[in-house]
């Protein structure tokens, strides 16, 4: 009687010890579901902002080595590229990755309204690049070619060589942008930028540090996605609920200078007349899911900062997603 006694508890161990592997697993995939959907991509389309919720990643500590600093951009905990006139009366900020369909999308549709008002000299930008595809989908594109554009910038190119960086970008899955040798035939689509100093910048990672420290900082904002797109610190994927359009930020910016005289001082990355290429791939497309941007017709990802594909990007987009 003792012997089935113990086989009696035995078997009700091993039957209490298979419910409980039962819930633990039921729990792990109720973790794994919500994880999911924060990697879901929102899409405000008829015309507004789109979103795209990403989990952040670095791809490594900013910490590594000490940064080098561009020229004329901003270090510290927030680092950032600028564009226009030093003292527009108009700021814009703007989170992205250089690998996000939804960033190209906004920057394909406010890309002309934001050079006419920089141009004018009253809008200046700040650009804070971001890794948030590379930390979700794996690769080294989003820091190549945010390196990259950085050396742009040393050159006084950004903005010709981040619009041409946008309007080739590939396909989110095809991490074209990881390869440096694609990053610097794409500097030949900018008059003078390909140079000893340019290649050899691309090259080196120069500014790696640099990108990883503004990606940190991404990671600890709080926005959501990228694009994430700030006019004078205001949101704008909480504007008009999250369906502005390049005229509706046009207005902004002109209220916003009522009065004031416009910024002087060339844009740090004049235009230069020779900068084509073929609009790439890249459509918001991808994890759609739960708002969080905001989104400008064209544009997509919400006008919060950080946008993206993976968890965390969340932006602006404009008409035409």
């Amino acid at each position: 009687m003792s012997q089935k006694n113990e086989e009696g508890k035995r078997s009700a161990r091993e039957r209490l010890q298979a419910q409980r592997e039962k819930e633990q697993a039921r729990a792990r995939r109720g973790r794994q579901a919500i994880v999911a959907g924060a990697v879901l991509v929102v899409l405000a389309i008829a015309g507004g902002i789109t979103a795209w919720v990403m989990s952040s990643g670095s791809g490594g500590s900013s910490s590594d080595n000490e940064t080098a600093l561009p020229k004329q951009a901003s270090g510290g905990d927030r680092p950032a590229v600028p564009v226009g006139a030093p003292n527009a009366p108009a700021t814009l900020t703007v989170w992205e990755d250089f690998r996000c369909p939804a960033c190209r999308q906004f920057e394909t549709g406010f890309r002309p309204v934001i050079h006419e008002l920089q141009d004018q000299g009253r809008l200046k930008s700040e650009y804070h690049l971001v890794t948030i595809i590379d930390g979700n989908a794996g690769g080294k594109g989003s820091l190549n070619a945010a390196n990259a554009a950085l050396c742009a910038q040393d050159a006084g190119r950004f903005r010709d060589y981040h619009d041409v960086l946008y309007a080739n970008q590939p396909p989110e899955q095809e991490d074209k942008f990881a390869d440096k040798k694609v990053l610097l035939q794409l500097a030949g689509k900018v008059k003078g930028l390909t140079t000893p100093a340019f290649t050899a910048c691309v090259n080196d990672g120069r500014y790696d540090a640099f990108v990883r420290r503004s990606n940190d900082a991404f990671a600890g904002s709080g926005y959501r996605g990228t694009p994430t797109v700030l006019l004078n610190g205001k949101d704008l994927s909480k504007v008009k609920g999250g369906r502005m359009t390049p005229a509706d930020l046009k207005q902004m910016v002109l209220d916003a200078a009522k009065g004031k005289q416009p910024g002087t001082g060339a844009p740090s990355a004049p235009a230069s007349p020779g900068h084509s290429g073929s609009s790439g791939h890249g459509s918001s497309r991808g994890h759609r899911a739960s708002p969080a941007a905001s989104a400008a017709p064209g544009t997509g990802a919400g006008a919060a900062p950080g946008t993206g594909t993976h968890a965390t990007h969340g932006a602006m987009a404009p008409p035409s997603s």
